[in-house]
């Protein structure tokens, strides 16, 4: 019983980062050097920076989500943050977006279109 606490417990807080990191992204900025640590203070929670988000390979930033135990819809919104980041910022994770979505797609083996749709928009914009 006590694991169930600590789990509901740690998925409202991923819940609440992520739901910061995508209301930071979604409030047009210039992307200033505040604006950006803004949005590194909260990926630090999962040992995440934007430096390290440029450099980290795809695989291994899906085995850091699952590190921290995101569930399906959770890996859905930090891919949603990565594209909207990269739409509103010189950034491009679009290509990580991508991933996280195909790894959704396939490994919890429910079909869903709107993960298509959105894997679909995000290769549309990365050619």
């Amino acid at each position: 019983m006590l694991n169930k606490g600590l789990r509901d417990e740690k998925k409202v807080k991923i819940d609440n980062m992520l739901s910061t990191l995508l209301s930071l992204v979604f409030v047009p900025k210039f992307w200033n050097i505040e604006d950006t640590s803004l949005i590194d203070s909260q990926l630090t929670d999962f040992d995440l920076t934007t430096v390290i988000l440029h450099q980290i390979e795809e695989k291994d930033l899906i085995q850091l989500l699952d590190k921290y135990e995101m569930d399906w819809t959770q890996k859905e919104q930090f891919a949603d943050f990565l594209i909207a980041y990269s739409k509103s910022n010189q950034c491009d994770f679009l290509e990580k977006a991508i991933a996280i979505y195909n790894h959704i797609q396939i490994d919890s083996k429910t079909f869903s279109f709107e993960i298509i749709g959105k894997i679909a928009a995000a290769k549309e914009k990365s050619q």
